[in-house]
């Protein structure tokens, strides 16, 4: 039976996980080291937003690479706080860093598309199913050559993943997370369609 969030526990703690959450998530990673590199500022170009994919529109390899790994573990680092104070606080935690990655109050809530930040928060929750995550990703961006497809395809897999393996609450989160995956994607999915998407290596 799924493991549903207990709201009997104190609300303070489950505002704080949130809010914890949100904190560390909305740190603009991509802008902070595209900033201090003094490269071109990436809500200018590309698909304006701040994750690592349009980072590497700037050309520097090095600075995606860091973002990607950055946004990846603001989210492992909300969960793993969280999780100090129970699974409940950790799901809570993982939620508000997405948010918080998808929504920055500093940017007027123009953040990034999410995936990396997906990837950490369930890095930190149950990371075999991380590794399943990346395994998707690869063997479907191997095969097709879109980077945005396969993270739509890992995104899709990951709630029935974690519920195959028993960790229903934590399956509950992801398929909201994965619903946002896709609302923030819809724009690839529909180019997707259209068969106008970029391919990986192609401009």
């Amino acid at each position: 039976m799924p493991d549903p969030i207990d709201w009997g526990v104190s609300l303070p703690y489950y505002l704080a996980a949130l809010a914890v959450g949100y904190l560390l998530g909305s740190i603009p990673f991509g802008l902070i080291f595209t900033r201090l590199a003094g490269t071109e500022d990436i809500r200018e170009i590309g698909s304006r937003n701040i994750g690592a994919t349009n980072v590497l529109r700037t050309g520097h390899k090095g600075l995606a690479a860091l973002t990607l790994a950055a946004d990846m573990l603001k989210g492992t680092a909300a969960a793993l706080i969280g999780l100090q104070w129970g699974p409940d606080t950790g799901v809570l935690a993982g939620l508000g860093a997405f948010i918080g990655h998808l929504a920055p109050v500093w940017l007027k809530f123009r953040g990034g598309k999410g995936v990396a930040t997906y990837i950490g928060i369930l890095l930190g929750l149950y990371w075999p199913v991380a590794v399943a995550f990346c395994a998707v990703w690869l063997l479907v961006a191997g095969v097709s050559r879109y980077s945005s497809l396969a993270a739509l395809a890992a995104s899709a897999a990951t709630p029935a993943l974690l519920a195959y393996f028993g960790q229903w609450q934590i399956a509950e989160l992801f398929v909201l997370l994965s619903v946002l995956v896709y609302i923030r994607h819809w724009a690839n999915i529909r180019r997707l369609m259209s068969g106008t998407e970029s391919k990986i290596g192609r401009s």
